[in-house]
């Protein structure tokens, strides 16, 4: 049996979905804590030499999922492993935030995109070897030329 417990619990100034942005041109550049619990403060030992992280949480807030679904950023379906949509089989989701500064068991960062009170399963430092020119954004490109034309 899978079991996972939050370790701690994000604090953001979004309280409701419809505030956080998305679609076209959304950018993630609202500030919120990551506040562990005291249990796992010891875990966050070196953690400051890291200027991002991901952060792994729960869609604590979704119901159900749906294998396909269309994005606000496109007008065409998609699979759900092929978006971050919040209706997924596991409801995890996956953030990049930047560190800006650590107090105790609170993770000051900016670039969270999930509600007040989302539970936190893990923090990983942001490690990535793929080189930028490397990277491809499958159908949102194809999506993104569409909508210039």
């Amino acid at each position: 049996m899978l079991e996972m417990r939050p370790i701690g619990f994000v604090r953001s100034p979004y309280s409701e979905t419809a505030q956080v942005p998305k679609g076209w041109g959304a950018k993630h550049d609202a500030e919120g804590v990551l506040e562990t619990l005291a249990e796992f403060e010891q875990g966050l030992t070196d953690i400051e030499g890291f200027s991002h992280l991901f952060v792994i949480w729960m869609f604590h807030q979704a119901e159900g999922f749906s294998l396909l679904g269309t994005p606000p950023t496109d007008d065409r379906p998609h699979g759900v492993f092929a978006t971050r949509s919040p209706r997924r089989p596991n409801p995890i989701g996956l953030t990049v935030v930047e560190l800006i500064r650590r107090e105790g068991p609170r993770l000051y960062v900016r670039g969270v995109d999930m509600l007040d009170g989302t539970p936190i399963l893990d923090i990983k430092p942001y490690l990535s070897s793929v080189p930028v020119e490397k990277v491809k954004r499958g159908w949102l490109d194809e999506a993104e030329a569409r909508k210039r034309k």
